[in-house]
């Protein structure tokens, strides 16, 4: 849960939802929405337009202050939400040398952004573990996220930014997707590379370049945070969690838990007691 106060410059919450339909009312804060775990079939109608497709964990929603929405889920969702407050936006505006009163965020549905998707994921990760770093990572981390938007997203922005590789649009979520609904499997380069319709060398660099990792280095992170929620939020035996997250065994998935989290995990199934 937030443990901010109401009137901080950013707000971070973590939202799971049921299937069906969600009505969420006109803000005025700006949302930065971003799916996270396996992939969904959403569809979402706001701002005069209407999206439908599969939300691939990272995708990013841009919900500008003042918009309506209105989603339908067909399974389960989560994200992870940046609320951004018109102050932030009108200070850094300013600081910009933009004009406040014309920096208006654009509304994206599923949009890919590398640079936005790591800012976040970090910010996650403060929420997690209770603001450990203080108020000056945080504040950092938020100058950060609102200077992408209204650079990259905003009335003001010259060009949207274009996706820095072949893997932009269709193909990255295929294969973002292929590897969220493969993660208990031993997936191959070869795989992976085939379910984007590419050799496997001309991937692994499109795919570094596309989502600011080396392939095997996402496929671990993935399993991890699956892991992590599954001892969080099931009963299955921390064996069984191994081979549901594509670790050879109970061991390996130890080794990469205390190396992302710094804890067992025996101590990470107590933390959600």
């Amino acid at each position: 849960m937030n443990k901010l106060k109401k009137e901080d410059d950013l707000r971070l919450l973590l939202l799971t939802d049921p299937p069906g339909t969600l009505a969420v009312p006109a803000l005025s804060r700006t949302l930065v929405s971003i799916h996270v775990g396996p992939s969904v079939q959403v569809g979402c109608r706001r701002g005069g337009q209407t999206h439908r497709g599969l939300a691939v964990h990272g995708d990013i929603d841009l919900i500008p202050a003042q918009t309506p929405s209105v989603w339908q889920l067909a399974e389960k969702d989560t994200a992870f939400v940046l609320s951004l407050s018109p102050g932030l936006l009108q200070r850094v505006s300013a600081e910009l040398e933009l004009d406040p009163q014309r920096v208006e965020i654009r509304n994206r549905f599923q949009m890919r952004d590398p640079h936005l998707e790591n800012i976040g994921w970090a910010l996650k990760a403060e929420l997690e573990s209770g603001y450990a770093n203080g108020k000056l990572f945080l504040d950092s981390l938020a100058i950060a996220v609102t200077t992408r938007l209204i650079r990259c997203y905003s009335a003001q922005a010259p060009l949207t930014p274009k996706q820095p590789s072949s893997l932009s649009g269709r193909k990255l979520k295929q294969v973002l997707s292929f590897i969220e609904d493969n993660l208990s499997q031993q997936l191959s380069l070869n795989e992976i590379a085939a379910s984007a319709g590419l050799s496997a060398s001309h991937f692994k660099q499109v795919f570094r370049t596309a989502v600011g990792l080396p392939v095997h280095q996402y496929v671990i992170r993935r399993r991890v945070e699956r892991a992590r929620l599954l001892l969080r939020e099931s009963d299955l035996a921390i064996s069984q969690i191994a081979l549901e997250t594509g670790f050879a065994h109970q061991s390996h998935l130890a080794h990469h838990l205390r190396r992302a989290f710094g804890v067992s995990p025996q101590a990470m199934r107590k933390l959600s007691d």
